[in-house]
């Protein structure tokens, strides 16, 4: 009977799923994810090598939701690998707040102070804090890891982690905290493993997908990060706004008498790509499309990117390289090349047709910075993470 590792990713609208071999690097079995969540969601897992996992296709119908997910997963798994047994659980948690920076064993405590942070992080919180109750009700006494998207930030100087606010605010935990901790992580161990010169200098990660921010390594750690308190900071992404003028906020709530949730409910789902082109908050359909609000919607995120790009080169005190990440980051070559087409001042220079074939480097001979594009690997990390525990 094998021993696997499950790790769960439990978006607002998605589940994502893997299954691991136990051992110092663990290897993937199988992994899968359910998508649209609230409307006709389909549930696909693969092996390992890619193929399709029979009898693995199914639709959720509209308005069922996450609690059905996570149980169409565990039975998924089931009925594929019967013989499997499951010995640990690994979790995406989007907020660790100030406490928890590193890898948790969930306890009742840990539990409940994560419930406590919903009001941090509300549009995914309580999603991971589901799939941790249905991984404890599916596989009772399985220790289950909680890995934190916040706790790779948490090293960041003060002047990066704090807002002019008040001081007790900070003291109540009102941080820049970042997110897409885990991704960054990833990407962070990839460079030291395969290019030691570049992992130790200053590195820009830019991981742009339906959610989205960028992140300044230097040597490694994480010294500044687009995002801040919440997951809507920084640059603009699928549906949420990025980077606003409070007193936008002001405005809703003071002369257009909206309530904290009508707002929440703004600026988290219907902003972004979504809110500027009227169309869609997916890149590649705007990219295909005529309209003008939709040009108008790829050229604001590019220029946001530009914007953030040079702020975090300014934290870094310079560039050795540009890392792109992410569903547009390593699949949509034109908005890479539009992003870096304005960059050489900062000695950004791609190969454009490196650039089109999505390869690893795609810097120019002439760049004085390395360009790259490296797929993510979230559920890797919480996998090694769980291992280690396993471990002891």
């Amino acid at each position: 009977m094998p021993s696997l590792i499950l790790t769960l990713n439990a978006g607002s609208s998605s589940v994502k799923f893997a299954l691991f071999t136990c051992g110092p690097e663990p290897d993937l079995v199988a992994s899968g994810k359910v998508e649209q969540l609230g409307h006709d969601a389909q549930l696909l897992a693969r092996w390992a090598n890619e193929q399709v996992i029979d009898d693995c296709r199914m639709t959720l119908h509209s308005g069922q939701f996450h609690a059905v997910a996570f149980d169409a997963v565990f039975d998924l798994i089931r009925r594929c690998l019967p013989d499997a047994h499951i010995v640990a659980v690994g979790h995406r948690v989007v907020h660790g707040g100030i406490d928890y920076t590193h890898p948790t064993l969930i306890d009742a405590q840990v539990l409940a102070d994560l419930e406590n942070l919903t009001p941090f992080a509300p549009l995914h919180e309580p999603h991971n804090i589901r799939g941790i109750r249905a991984a404890g009700m599916s596989y009772k006494a399985v220790p289950q890891i909680a890995c934190f998207d916040t706790s790779f930030h948490r090293q960041h100087p003060f002047v990066n982690d704090v807002f002019a606010l008040p001081r007790r605010y900070y003291e109540q935990g009102v941080r820049r905290y970042g997110f897409h901790g885990l991704s960054y992580e990833y990407i962070a161990n990839a460079l030291a493993q395969t290019l030691p010169e570049v992992s130790s200098g200053s590195v820009i990660v830019a991981h742009l997908g339906n959610g989205a921010s960028m992140c300044g390594l230097k040597g490694g750690q994480s010294i500044a990060s687009t995002m801040g308190f919440s997951a809507l900071d920084g640059l603009p992404m699928g549906t949420r706004c990025g980077e606003i003028d409070p007193g936008v906020i002001l405005y809703m709530l003071d002369n257009e008498g909206l309530s904290s949730g009508q707002i929440s409910n703004i600026l988290y789902k219907e902003s972004g790509l979504l809110g500027i082109s009227g169309l869609s908050n997916d890149m590649r359909t705007l990219i295909s499309s005529n309209s003008p609000a939709a040009r108008q919607a790829v050229d604001y995120f590019v220029y946001r990117v530009r914007c953030e790009l040079g702020g975090l080169a300014v934290a870094l005190g310079g560039l050795d390289a540009l890392v792109f990440t992410g569903g547009i980051g390593e699949h949509q070559a034109l908005v890479r090349e539009r992003i870096c087409a304005q960059l050489e001042w900062l000695g950004v220079i791609i190969d454009g047709s490196l650039n089109v074939k999505h390869a690893f480097d795609i810097s120019a001979e002439t760049s004085p910075v390395r360009v790259l594009v490296i797929p993510t690997n979230e559920e890797l990390v919480i996998a090694r993470a769980v291992a280690k525990h396993l471990s002891g």
